[in-house]
């Protein structure tokens, strides 16, 4: 199939050519996630009917800040409130947080202290400790988040009614169902409705899911991979028991060391693009190479 055709859809490609999923979530510690029942366009924030050009400041603030914004909807496309719920996430393997308001002005966003939160501090809104279940379903941006990621957020708000959320584009559209669980910033996909529960459950019991986790977004790609790789040699699935130590990159090689109880492991990984150029989302005017990801060693260090 060329890019030309409209009945191409890259999660089926995908999951055609067998490409693994882990080491593929997008690289982001902080969040901001503005609640929009819709409609969204192909860029959500900016064709989202804002007032007063409101989505390209907001674009600029958080970029400016490194925080990565994105909208929210509830499944029933209906909120709970009067005026505009936010969710400051900051992704961290040990000092993960959220925090949420609701704005009475979407102006207000401009206020909103994305600086302390792309660094990793509050902005100074009210804490929250529910997890956020965030399901991409950005059709407007790519087909396959729409069709499979509706099955998978009906599923999940059905069991999780709170904790659940549509959200636009976060990534790696070839591998949806997408979810992004908040404030860990753990990127799962190719979930359907079953195994998207199970994901949930086991989010719940501090547990990660190794055959659909993509990765963890504090981690560059290779430290993702180099740590699913470690959790599957070593089968663990707890989500605290894995901590990174350090990490180098010498000659396109990334050595990263985790701690796993009283044990330091060494996990070396390349990462090179793959030599065959391939149309990786459904809309793509160009094919790509996919990122290919080698495990060269692991090792527990004495």
């Amino acid at each position: 199939m060329t890019s030309r055709d409209p009945a191409f859809r890259c999660a089926r490609a995908s999951t055609l050519r067998n490409e693994p999923a882990a080491g593929t979530a997008s690289t982001v510690r902080a969040f901001l996630l503005i609640e929009h029942p819709g409609p969204w366009g192909v860029d959500a924030l900016r064709d989202a009917r804002l007032p007063d050009g409101l989505g390209d400041s907001v674009a600029r603030a958080a970029e400016a800040a490194q925080v990565r914004p994105l909208l929210v909807r509830r499944p029933d496309r209906r909120t709970h409130h009067d005026g505009l719920q936010v969710f400051a996430a900051f992704a961290h393997p040990t000092r993960s947080f959220v925090e949420t308001t609701v704005l009475a002005d979407p102006h207000q966003l401009l206020d909103l202290d994305l600086a302390a939160l792309g660094a990793g501090r509050s902005p100074g809104l009210t804490p929250y400790d529910a997890a956020l279940l965030c399901v991409c379903t950005h059709g407007r941006h790519d087909a396959c988040c729409a069709e499979r990621g509706r099955p998978v957020v009906a599923a999940l708000a059905a069991a999780h009614p709170e904790e659940t959320w549509e959200v636009s584009h976060i990534g790696g559209d070839r591998f949806a169902g997408n979810l992004l669980v908040l404030p860990q910033g753990l990127y799962y996909g190719r979930l359907d409705a079953v195994s998207a529960l199970a994901v949930a459950d086991g989010h719940a019991a501090g547990q990660v899911d190794l055959e659909h986790l993509r990765g963890r977004s504090a981690y560059a790609m290779p430290v993702q991979f180099a740590e699913i790789a470690l959790r599957r040699t070593l089968g663990e699935t707890r989500d605290a028991a894995v901590r990174l130590v350090s990490r180098q990159v010498r000659d396109g090689v990334t050595e990263a060391v985790f701690a796993v109880g009283a044990d330091h492991w060494e996990v070396r990984v390349r990462t090179a693009p793959g030599a065959e150029l391939l149309q990786l989302t459904c809309k793509a005017t160009r094919d790509n190479p996919v990122p290919q990801h080698e495990l060269l060693g692991l090792r527990r260090r004495d």
